[in-house]
Formats: structure tokens, sequence, C-alpha cells
């Protein structure tokens, strides 16, 4: 894998991340939006630290294997995301929604 394919694997994978945070919030009537906004974040946040780490590798190492750890690192990070995305989608109704509800009945 050459470094131009792990650049487009980071822009791509990350920012179907975030297209995936925004078509939940635009689908899911409730989807906490202050949660998916603090995940999007947290995946900017990634998207800018790989590409630091890809521009400026880490000449102590092997490129391979630095190469290959990013790339570990990207997955697994994005892993975490997506559940904290599910947790988040998955989440029982606002407290404020259930006291609406309670008092209708």
């Amino acid at each position: 894998m050459n470094l131009r394919v792990i650049k487009k694997d980071i822009d791509f994978f990350v920012s179907e991340f975030i297209d995936d945070c925004t078509l939940c919030v635009a689908l899911n009537d409730e989807c906490d939006q202050e949660k998916v906004d603090a995940i999007i974040d947290e995946a900017v946040e990634l998207y800018n630290s790989l590409k630091d780490k890809v521009n400026h590798p880490d000449k102590t190492q092997k490129k391979k294997a630095y190469f290959d750890g990013v790339v570990k690192e990207m997955f697994e990070k994005l892993d975490a995301l997506c559940e904290k995305l599910s947790e988040a989608i998955s989440a029982p109704e606002k407290p404020a929604a259930k006291k609406a509800e309670a008092k209708e009945e």
C-alpha cells in the first residue's frame, strides 16, 4: 500500500463516517443532535491527527510498519466512534420527552 492510497483511505473512511452521522440526525428525530455533533468533532480530530501522522512520519520506525500502524489506528478509532454513534442512536428518549408523555396519560 502506498502513501497516496493511505491518504485516500483516510479521506474516504472518515468522510463516510461523518456522512453517516449527518444522515442519522436527518432521518432520526429521536437522535440526540448534541451527542452526534460531539462525535463528528471527534471524527474531525481523528482526521486531522491521521493526516498529520501520514504527512510527518516517525523516522525512527520502518516505513511499512509505521504506515500499517496508522491504518490500524484509523480503523480501531473509527470502530470506536461507530460504537458511540450506535449508543447515541439507541439511547432512550430524553427525560423531558418521557415526562411530557407521562403527563398526557
